[in-house]
């Protein structure tokens, strides 16, 4: 297997995107969650080995305000939907033109909202999401927000508690994240006809953070529903996650 390398390439505006890429093959675009990181949500777990076994390339970039991306303190710098832009960037940068995209939690979310702006990925795995999560993203950026607004003073027993604590592991820089926040759009899931491509839907058992998993697989025209153990948080710690994606893209 190839080893592990970070490099840096422009984002939108020239915003500078760490990307971390592991293994030779097929490139496979993996997005990570919110105040996550590649590191944390692909590497860590084993996922993007597992996805470097199965011969293909884990391409990981941190997420604009994540990780080592920028991280602009300026409103000019999140316009709406830049990561959506900056994915189009990146996939300009690398010249990718024969590759699948897969996301986790805000990173399904960027990679639903990519296709539809017009990036077209050979497979489409979204996972940690669900129908309402793209379709009525209004109430979760409202939860977000109210974390980084009260953070250092919600006390355990408050739903907003593992936010703050998983802000604080990751030292996720808040102003940055609180403009990220405001960037993201909904998705009417009428749209959701237009992705054509094969599609999985990959989702914890126990996990209702964004929704039925069920439904957004429903209404992709070209989709499947595989059901992995864990939380929105502990499917990413086991090895299903990277498994099923590995099994998908190498089919």
């Amino acid at each position: 297997m190839e080893a592990l390398t970070t490099e840096f390439h422009p984002g939108a505006g020239g915003a500078p995107l760490a990307v971390h890429r592991l293994g030779a093959g097929r490139p496979v675009v993996l997005l990570h969650g919110l105040f996550s990181s590649a590191e944390v949500n692909w590497i860590k777990f084993g996922h993007a080995a597992r996805i470097a076994v199965a011969g293909c390339e884990a391409i990981m970039p941190d997420l604009r305000g994540h990780g080592a991306s920028a991280s602009p303190h300026e409103p000019a710098a999140w316009p709406q939907d830049v990561l959506v832009q900056d994915l189009a960037a990146l996939v300009a940068a690398l010249r990718l033109a024969d590759y699948d995209l897969a996301g986790f939690s805000l990173g399904a979310r960027t990679a639903a909202g990519a296709v539809l702006a017009g990036l077209t990925p050979r497979r489409l795995v979204l996972g940690g999401m669900g129908l309402e999560g793209l379709s009525g993203w209004a109430g979760r950026r409202d939860f977000f927000v109210d974390a980084i607004d009260r953070f250092g003073t919600i006390r355990p027993g408050d739903p907003a508690y593992f936010a703050q604590q998983f802000m604080k592991t990751m030292g996720i820089d808040r102003v940055a994240a609180r403009l990220l926040l405001t960037t993201l759009t909904d998705i009417a899931p009428e749209r959701l006809a237009e992705v054509t491509m094969p599609a999985l839907v990959v989702c914890g058992r126990e996990d209702h953070d964004n929704g039925s998993a069920a439904r957004l697989a429903g209404a992709l025209p070209d989709a499947r529903l595989e059901d992995i153990p864990g939380t929105h948080t502990t499917s990413v710690t086991g090895p299903a996650l990277g498994a099923a994606i590995a099994a998908f893209v190498a089919g």
